[in-house]
């Protein structure tokens, strides 16, 4: 793509700008994309025959997993890797600029919760942290080096309390689910000037519980009104946030939308349930086309929401999926 597009100046309401660039885009990728090339020609699709961003097709995300989903120019700067459990493959994916994605992530910060210096950051991160090649870790570290103020904590749920307590700034709480529960169930603090946002699920050491359950218990323990979430993974560049209610909203250079679970080449109408298909115009050298293993609901005024993830129960025929 080229760099007199500034995607990071773009709305919700620039839609022709972002038609040209993802179709742009598309075209550059479908060539230069290895994997992506590979499954264009499975699946039967000609790049120079898609005419609208509506007809790109969808890369799988779980070819992250199995190919190196690249189409830099240059080594990659650095190589962000998903979380995984025990005996399962992580997901890669290489970074050609570590500046176009603090570019990136700093734009969507910037206009969801405004200049990083108003606020402090508290990570409460552990999983992430022991391990390496966390994109959630660089994103958080970097932006509580533009706060100011702020840190990661492991376990130190007492000494979080107490720094959080004594610091003056409006305060955002960035958790990893599971270890927000736990931290309001052995202090349940009562929270001032505090935004609570809930990131990565429960990684296998919670009950998972439908959103709607969990947010009530966060917020009946930290004495606030609303639970904002962060919507964000390795494969993509860019995050999308919620301020309450499950809702998410893309920053202008990213797009959801809903497929059928059963024919993955079938775009769903607004406010149908389905699989979530993500544009990222920031995979600029990766792929910005993401089939995504997330199930949700994608409304009219372009926000969606996130039930959980695709399982045998949601899939009822044939899947069409191409592996």
């Amino acid at each position: 793509m080229p760099e007199s597009y500034n995607i990071f100046r773009f709305t919700e309401t620039d839609r022709a700008a972002f038609e040209r660039a993802a179709l742009e885009l598309f075209r550059r990728q479908a060539a230069a994309c290895p994997p992506y090339r590979e499954y264009l020609e499975k699946i039967g699709v000609c790049a120079h025959t898609v005419e609208k961003a509506a007809e790109i097709p969808f890369l799988p995300i779980q070819l992250f997993k199995t190919h190196e989903v690249y189409c830099g120019d240059t080594p990659p700067e650095a190589v962000f890797t998903s979380s995984a459990t025990t005996g399962m493959t992580p997901a890669r994916h290489p970074m050609r600029s570590l500046a176009l994605y603090e570019e990136a992530f700093g734009a969507s910060f910037r206009t969801f919760y405004g200049d990083p210096a108003r606020w402090s950051i508290y990570a409460l991160l552990p999983n992430y942290l022991r391990r390496r090649g966390s994109s959630l870790v660089y994103m958080a570290d970097r932006l509580i080096a533009a706060c100011g103020s702020g840190g990661f904590y492991l376990d130190e749920y007492e000494r979080l309390v107490a720094d959080m307590a004594a610091d003056p700034k409006p305060k955002i709480l960035l958790g990893v689910s599971y270890a927000l529960w736990e931290l309001a169930e052995r202090h349940a603090p009562r929270l001032r000037d505090t935004v609570v946002m809930e990131t990565g699920g429960m990684k296998g050491y919670r009950e998972e519980l439908p959103k709607e359950e969990f947010h009530a218990i966060l917020c009946r323990a930290f004495g606030v009104g609303a639970i904002h979430s962060e919507y964000g993974m390795a494969e993509l560049t860019s995050q999308a946030y919620s301020k309450g209610g499950n809702r998410f909203r893309c920053p202008g250079w990213m797009r959801v939308v809903a497929r059928d679970v059963n024919d993955p080449f079938e775009q769903l109408p607004v406010g149908a349930r389905g699989g979530l298909n993500v544009i990222d115009l920031a995979n600029r050298w990766s792929c910005a086309f993401i089939q995504t293993q997330d199930i949700g609901r994608v409304h009219a005024d372009g926000a969606f929401e996130v039930e959980g993830r695709i399982d045998r129960s949601d899939i009822r025929g044939c899947n069409l999926l191409v592996q």
